[in-house]
């Protein structure tokens, strides 16, 4: 065939497809065959996986877009008092990075903690009173202090914690998951995603579709995003004086169209859309039942406080994102803009707070009456921290704000096999540097996939002639925050 002219070898392969493909017994219609098989059962992940028990069947991940600032929330350091309105120590900060806005950091000002922190439960986690509801939940909580990542600016950022990679176009997490795992339902997406901003916000991030892709992996395992008005999810009804028999025969019609095109051609792409169109119509039944709280008990819907019946809050989709996870689906994640507090310390981050802290909370305490939490893991966290000197004028408390911070910060995790009650890593003594028991982005992500029982070096996937996974060519395993 090598010696064919470019025409014929073409019409050579197609001939070859014509032949299998139109078989009694072809290649394409055993394929098909055993797709449609599949999604009668629900997405079936990797054969070889799980790797080892996984501690966790699921993930909820609560993203908190524009980076909240560890040094108010979380990463308590007392000499920060007594440095404030101090030039910031050359001998921590010399040679590193910082974002345009800072630049050299050299001669700004050290800013304390703009309210008060107390030590919380048995486990004695310091949590800032800005957080009231997360510290009653502080012992089911394990705090790493030590995350660094490599990455300054937002978006590079959160495309370096969600696919592995600072640029876009790798899967996400959930894909991953959801590629190695599968799912345990075939009426909702394996893979949600969930977005909000507090009202009001001067500077909330944008939400790209990439953060939820499923990059070179087959599209089915791609992030399916509930929106907050409308349908929750486009194309769900269906048009005007089309009734849901009419619609079932449409898609047998397309399925058939779509099965003959596949045994031609053997394009995967071609499998994806009729199990992708098989799920619309699914979820035109699954969704409304998803959507309808009417049914929840008062003292559920307290938990996660009172925006939880307005659709489109953060409160809400939390209350989503544990009834999602009931019906099956294997990743959910809820990513919350308006964490980017250049000079709205003392103003805006009350509004952050009071807007995500008893709906995390909440979650956390849901799932755990529930019986949930054990095998579910919970992440609170953003893409990176925020400077412990200030950004603005210091005699102007209203405009105080702090600068992007890559090398300390703090993120939670609850249940799905972690240590609860317990602080992994720390930050110096100006909260700055993580300099004990450090954890990069890789190793997170290494660790999350290890909850779930996969081995992070053996979850990959064969694109352009290499093997890429999550973690890239990076990533250790924190042994010492699993349960």
């Amino acid at each position: 065939m090598n010696n064919m002219d470019p025409l014929s070898q073409q019409n050579a392969l197609q001939t070859r497809r014509h032949f299998f493909g139109r078989s009694a017994t072809g290649i394409g219609t055993a394929a098909l065959a055993s797709l449609l098989s599949r999604n009668a059962q629900g997405e079936q992940g990797k054969p070889d996986l799980p790797h080892f028990t996984p501690k966790a069947n699921r993930v909820i991940y609560l993203f908190m877009n524009g980076a909240p600032t560890h040094v108010d929330l979380f990463d308590y350091k007392p000499k920060l008092k007594e440095l404030h309105g101090k030039p910031v120590p050359q001998e921590y900060v010399g040679g590193k990075r910082f974002s345009t806005m800072t630049g050299n950091p050299k001669g700004k000002l050290m800013l304390s903690p703009v309210e008060p922190f107390h030590q919380r439960g048995e486990s004695g986690a310091w949590v800032s009173d800005l957080m009231p509801h997360t510290a009653r939940v502080a012992d089911d909580l394990c705090f790493i202090k030590s995350m660094h990542t490599e990455q300054v600016n937002h978006s590079p950022a959160v495309t370096f914690f969600l696919t592995g990679s600072e640029m876009a176009g790798r899967p996400s997490m959930g894909s991953w998951l959801t590629y190695g795992l599968g799912s345990e339902t075939d009426n909702l997406p394996a893979f949600t995603v969930m977005t909000s901003v507090s009202k009001g916000t001067s500077c909330g991030q944008i939400f790209y579709d990439y953060y939820w892709s499923s990059g070179f992996l087959p599209s089915r395992f791609q992030g399916v995003k509930f929106r907050s008005g409308g349908d929750p999810v486009l194309y769900l009804s269906s048009p005007d004086g089309v009734s849901r028999p009419v619609r079932r025969g449409i898609l047998d019609d397309l399925a058939r169209l779509n099965q003959l095109r596949y045994q031609d051609v053997a394009d995967p792409a071609i499998s994806t859309r009729i199990s992708q169109y098989e799920l619309a119509y699914k979820m035109q039944a699954s969704v409304p039942e998803l959507s309808d709280i009417s049914q929840e008990p008062q003292h559920v819907l307290d938990l996660y406080g009172p925006q939880v019946k307005e659709r489109g809050t953060f409160a809400y989709n939390c209350l989503m994102a544990r009834r999602l996870i009931e019906r099956g689906s294997r990743f959910v994640q809820l990513m919350h803009a308006g964490w980017d507090q250049h000079n709205s310390i003392t103003t805006e981050l009350y509004t952050q707070c009071k807007d995500t802290d008893q709906p995390s909370a909440g979650l956390v305490q849901d799932l755990k009456q529930r019986g949930l939490l054990d095998d579910t893991l919970v992440i609170w966290g953003g893409e990176f921290g925020r400077t412990p000197f200030i950004q603005g004028n210091l005699k102007d408390r209203r405009r105080w704000g702090r600068d992007h911070h890559p090398y300390a910060f703090t993120t939670w995790m609850a249940g799905g096999g972690v240590k609860p009650g317990t602080t992994w890593g720390a930050s110096d003594d100006l909260a700055i540097n993580a300099v004990k028991d450090k954890v990069h982005v890789h190793d997170f992500q290494a660790t999350i996939l290890h909850l779930l029982g996969i081995d992070h070096e053996r979850l990959d996937f064969k694109f352009q002639g290499r093997r890429y996974r999550l973690t890239d060519v990076h990533g250790k395993l924190v042994k010492g925050i699993l349960a």
